[in-house]
């Protein structure tokens, strides 16, 4: 691997960081001990730092030269609701908290980026180091956008990674046009008439109608995509009755779609007001359904990934960078960012035989730290090329 020495020589520094943050986890916009350590870090290396964007979020800024154009690289910093099973030294020490999808890693990888551009600043121009809260759901993006973070840190592209399991340490993946699916979650609340279990002509039944919604909403994909199309809708809760004699007055379903473009999300919201209200009408119910984009496609810029992937192709060899990677059903909350200016999302190896994210046995793989830390560098290097430098 290519990865210059300067950021070999703290590569010790950089898993210390990690597996502190790790101990500490915090979930969305309550990530106030770990903020305070990016921001000290950040003062540290010689950066302009603005923390409080979008509550818990910090940025750190980093010129160098006379050139105008800016970058930004983002890193998430928040943990999950998750109960830890791992047993090493530097496991959680908040109950019911873990950093179960790398975000101890993410943050980790983008500060040493900012420590070497910082020491070695081979740029002419403008770094924004984006550290984001609350990208498990909650809408730390949005939150950062709508704070005002691109007028206030302008960026002519943006980037981020994630590290992916499963794939052998030392690769990257990544893909032109969507990568991650766009998320919803949805609600759809029946309401008829209770009666009581031995009687039930008496009842306008909405488990009867809830459940005929459920059989009728797989439709939606089979029937309404494009069959080179992917679509998920995933009916994941079922809320219904407290006695087993008692046919009760509303049922409630709820779940999860997922879909890789804006046209196809409103394809599933549309197609799930339609029948749920034409199964209601049947059964002389009523019914109201909730449908809310949680996450949006994240979709690649053609340039920034190939900007991206030049750049991993430079540290690990060509044939150790997918260019075409399949589509991921999970989201990620950096779609938003991508959907305000352009820029490119790609994957780290975190190892063939690693756990997955979002369980209970994961943790972030130290050995990539250096190698996500000298990806970020390289892309500043290659986008704000210095044409001073010797």
């Amino acid at each position: 691997m290519n990865i210059p020495k300067e950021i070999q020589d703290f590569t010790n520094d950089l898993i210390d960081w990690r597996q502190d943050i790790h101990r500490n986890p915090e979930i969305g916009f309550k990530e106030s001990r770990t903020s305070k350590f990016v921001a000290e870090q950040l003062k540290s290396f010689g950066c302009e730092v603005h923390t409080g964007i979008g509550g818990t979020g910090v940025v750190g800024v980093l010129r160098h030269g006379q050139g105008n154009r800016s970058i930004g690289l983002r890193a998430d910093m928040d943990a999950l609701p998750i109960q830890e099973e791992n047993t090493f030294d530097h496991c959680s020490n908040h109950n019911g908290v873990m950093h179960a999808c790398g975000h101890d890693g993410h943050t980790t990888m983008l500060l040493g980026a900012a420590r070497y551009l910082a020491k070695k600043p081979q740029f002419d121009g403008i770094v924004n180091f984006i550290f984001q809260p609350a990208e498990e759901g909650l809408g730390g993006a949005l939150a950062m956008i709508d704070d005002g973070l691109f007028d206030q840190f302008p960026c002519d592209s943006i980037y981020g990674m994630h590290n992916w399991p499963s794939m052998p340490t030392g690769q990257f993946g990544i893909t032109t046009g969507p990568l991650l699916a766009g998320g919803a979650l949805f609600d759809i609340t029946v309401h008829g008439q209770g009666a009581h279990g031995a009687f039930p002509h008496d009842s306008r039944d909405p488990v009867l109608t809830a459940s005929e919604i459920v059989v009728s909403l797989q439709q939606i994909v089979a029937r309404r995509f494009n069959p080179l199309e992917a679509g998920v809708v995933s009916v994941t809760m079922f809320k219904a009755g407290d006695a087993y004699n008692v046919i009760p007055k509303t049922a409630v379903i709820g779940g999860t779609a997922r879909a890789f473009s804006r046209e196809s999300l409103t394809i599933i919201e549309d197609e799930m007001h339609r029948i749920s209200k034409g199964i209601a009408e049947a059964h002389n119910v009523t019914v109201d359904v909730d449908f809310r984009v949680t996450f949006a496609p994240t979709v690649n810029a053609e340039r920034e990934a190939g900007m991206i992937a030049d750049a991993a192709s430079e540290l690990v060899g060509e044939i150790n960078v997918e260019r075409n990677h399949y589509l991921i059903s999970g989201s990620e909350d950096f779609s938003f960012m991508l959907e305000n200016r352009p820029g490119a999302f790609i994957l780290i190896g975190n190892g063939k035989d690693a756990s997955p994210v979002h369980t209970p046995s994961y943790d972030f793989n130290d050995e990539i730290l250096p190698l996500g830390s000298a990806l970020f560098a390289r892309v500043i290097e290659r986008e704000l090329h210095d044409h001073r430098a010797s």
